[in-house]
């Protein structure tokens, strides 16, 4: 997990200190971490794009479970427009079980994870526009996290960066950052019930965030939409929303 504030904006602004936290599952926080977030930081509100079935399966977050900030659920998966129940349906769409049962996913780039992120602007708008409204609106702090804090939030974090001024340059370097971590992040996850079984399937160099990687989004971004900011007008929002978020992110 880290504060986001800092960043360069290329105006001479910065990105504020005690706004945004990109983080990887929340699941593992102790009393301590609670208690720092809550206290000192100042969260009030909770973004987790993890799918319907990996919150059947891993269960609510110890900050939601205390109602200790407001949760935010947006799905970055398509075919998770309704809630999961029935024990049949707990299948994961990067799981082994989920082949055959699934359609693959559409290929939208040459580079493998640009094609899944570019697959979340895609497939779950909706899911997108509610997270950068979450960080907008909210009182205090706000993590986004998802499984391992590098894909979902990644995408995230990127949009609300570049939306808030930051260069392409300083937002692929904050989404790279994660691969300072990326082994203890897995190491994690491989403890974990929703994600052990195709972790232990994949290499370690399969996980690192490649800088050309987030480059490819902000590129597709710039090129088709005339950037972040013009995603997200093309998407609904409208000038007025897209200064509200671009003012609470800067210090």
């Amino acid at each position: 997990m880290r504060d986001v504030g800092g960043l360069p904006t290329t105006d001479g602004g910065t990105v504020a200190t005690g706004r945004l936290l990109r983080s990887d599952n929340l699941q593992d926080l102790s009393d301590a971490d609670i208690e720092r977030l809550v206290e000192q930081v100042g969260v009030t509100d909770i973004v987790d794009l993890r799918s319907n079935v990996e919150v059947q399966i891993e269960g609510p977050g110890p900050l939601q479970a205390r109602d200790l900030a407001t949760h935010h659920r947006h799905s970055m998966f398509r075919d998770d427009e309704v809630e999961v129940d029935a024990a049949d349906a707990l299948v994961l769409p990067w799981s082994k079980s989920a082949k055959g049962k699934r359609p693959a996913p559409v290929r939208r780039d040459d580079d493998f994870w640009a094609s899944h992120y570019l697959g979340y602007l895609a497939d779950r708008p909706d899911s997108v526009l509610g997270a950068l409204g979450v960080i907008a609106d909210a009182r205090g702090a706000t993590i986004v996290h998802c499984a391992a804090g590098k894909d979902r939030t990644g995408t995230v974090v990127g949009m609300a960066l570049s939306v808030a001024g930051v260069s392409d340059d300083d937002v692929v370097a904050d989404y790279v950052r994660t691969g300072e971590r990326i082994e203890a992040v897995v190491a994690r996850l491989m403890e974990r019930p929703a994600y052990a079984d195709v972790l232990r399937d994949q290499p370690m160099s399969h996980h690192v965030p490649r800088p050309e990687t987030m480059a490819r989004i902000l590129t597709v971004l710039r090129e088709q939409h005339g950037g972040a900011t013009g995603w997200l007008v093309e998407n609904g929002w409208s000038d007025a929303d897209v200064a509200r978020l671009r003012d609470r992110l800067r210090a």
